[in-house]
């Protein structure tokens, strides 16, 4: 039988290649290739979709973390408030501001951040919380915001669901190659309702200019490439289309029984499925002979953040977050994208529940 990647991206976009391979000739004939008309205009159209006044293009998820601290003043002596079950660029955007991460424990059912922890890890040097929508489901921003601090969404795995970007104070977004909504390389985006912090990061994605000759303040070289940008423009007007059928297809995993095995992600309306990670104490088993069948899978951040060797001066130790470090123990993904076919899910359950016992 044929292989099932984890995430097949190239049958999401081959569909649309001679729109693609149009759009990309038009860059080559305008040649404008930095900061172009297709980046203001995918910066209007993403801001129009996320329901925001302001989006802001830059180089990547990454740096889009970067930049909204920056433009915070989050700096040394500062705390912002972070899971620790999540990417690696979520606590080193704030270290690279020289802040100090402090990270918080994690609902077990969502894997996003527990607010009652959160706010019993606020001390007066705390001077935002920045939550991440892990997997595509949304963190609970607006209880977050309650607390009475600036948050930020990472939602770098969420472009797509109707329920982000507009509660904190900016939001940040990748547009790697395996996102929701993806470009043919590095990209990402903020937005924001504050004109004039998006005036501000606008200023700081360019060496802290707004003209090339004054610089106002100590920046980065941050730019959204407009090819990039080009392309982006063409795959937001696919989206929707895409998120349903990532919704369709999680919605599948549990009818065909997968749900018997091991622990599904709960759905809810603005779920978005970046990816589908299941639990189960029989994860090593259960991974093995997916690999075995020729089935892509994947497990994530099982060394979380607070036991990474880079963050190690911070003095977490194993067992402080142990609802995080179960997580990483337990987690793992099987195969989703838009498009993934009821045959390819069916290999996948029957594999799975021919390994794992069934739940009690």
């Amino acid at each position: 039988m044929r292989p099932i990647p984890l995430v097949d991206v190239k049958a999401q976009y081959e569909p649309l290649l001679p729109r693609i391979r149009a759009a990309i000739d038009g860059v080559l004939a305008a040649g404008e290739f930095i900061l172009g008309p297709n980046v203001g205009a995918f910066e209007r159209e993403a801001a129009d979709y996320l329901g925001v006044r302001e989006a802001v293009g830059v180089a990547n998820g990454t740096d889009a973390l970067v930049l909204v601290l920056d433009a915070l003043g989050v700096g040394a002596g500062d705390e912002v408030i972070c899971p620790a079950f999540t990417f690696y660029a979520t606590a080193e955007a704030i270290a690279r501001r020289r802040a100090t991460p402090v990270f918080a424990e994690v609902d077990a059912a969502t894997m996003n951040l527990d607010v009652e922890d959160v706010a019993a890890r606020i001390t007066p040097k705390t001077k935002a919380v920045l939550a991440v929508h892990l997997f595509g489901r949304p963190a609970p921003v607006a209880e977050l915001v309650r607390l009475g601090l600036p948050v930020i969404e990472d939602a770098a795995q969420a472009f797509g669901s109707p329920d982000i970007g507009r509660t904190g104070i900016a939001s940040t977004f990748s547009f790697y190659p395996t996102k929701n909504l993806f470009a043919l390389g590095d990209g990402g985006l903020v937005s924001t309702d504050d004109a004039e912090l998006a005036d501000r990061i606008r200023m700081l994605r360019f060496h802290g200019s707004r003209d090339k000759v004054d610089f106002e303040l100590l920046g980065y070289n941050s730019r959204l490439d407009e090819v990039q940008a080009a392309v982006l423009r063409i795959f937001l007007g696919e989206l929707d289309s895409w998120i349903s059928l990532r919704r369709e297809a999680a919605a599948r995993y549990a009818e065909l029984g997968l749900g018997a095995v091991c622990d599904l992600p709960e759905d809810e309306p603005g779920h978005a499925y970046h990816l589908f990670v299941c639990r189960s104490p029989e994860r090593d088993r259960i991974r093995a002979a997916l690999k075995e069948a020729g089935i892509g899978n994947a497990e994530y951040y099982t060394t979380p953040l607070h036991l990474q060797p880079a963050l190690a001066y911070l003095g977490y130790e194993r067992g402080s977050l142990p609802v995080t470090e179960q997580l990483g123990r337990e987690n793992f993904s099987v195969p989703l994208w838009a498009g993934i076919d009821s045959d390819q899910q069916e290999r996948v359950v029957s594999v799975v529940q021919a390994v794992a016992p069934v739940a009690s």
